[in-house]
């Protein structure tokens, strides 16, 4: 079982983490021009998006980093758990947008934190975690325990 390096950490993403989130997104993707105050603000909108169930309540959006020794962001990732009608109104985790500094790829923290994220959404209850990726990253997937399932569609502007 593969376990950070020394000195690293998995915590939740804060509203400090800006530089590094954008950077190491972009390994992954086009970010665009997101200001600090808009990232501050989809922080704080994260943070007070929650699901009611019963008398708990639990976080839509649970974005994680990797830090280092230094407390540069390293690795980011999210789990949102979306309630369903399906499954007695059951939950289902979605993995969105993971990405590692490219400094850092190959050293399992992209394993790492996928497996927490994973973990994450089970302890509060989902009955399946899915994630869409790249046909490129299947592999990776795979040896994170994820399998095939279905169909990806997409219907972009």
């Amino acid at each position: 079982m593969p376990a950070l390096p020394p000195g690293y950490s998995i915590r939740r993403l804060e509203a400090k983490d800006y530089e590094g989130v954008v950077e190491t997104l972009k390994v992954l993707t086009v970010v665009g021009d997101v200001t600090k105050s808009q990232f501050e603000e989809l922080v704080k909108y994260w943070n007070d998006t929650t699901l009611h169930i019963g008398v708990h309540s639990l976080p839509v959006y649970n974005p994680h980093v990797v830090v280092d020794e230094t407390g540069r962001v390293v690795a980011t990732g999210t789990v949102f758990i979306e309630r369903k009608i399906i499954r007695g109104c059951g939950l289902v985790g979605h993995v969105e947008d993971i990405a590692v500094a490219e400094d850092q790829q190959g050293t399992q923290l992209g394993l790492l934190l996928i497996q927490h994220l994973t973990k994450l959404a089970h302890d509060r209850g989902c009955y399946k975690v899915i994630l869409d990726c790249d046909q490129k990253n299947v592999g990776f997937y795979e040896k994170c325990g994820y399998r095939r399932c279905g169909v990806e569609m997409d219907h972009r502007l």
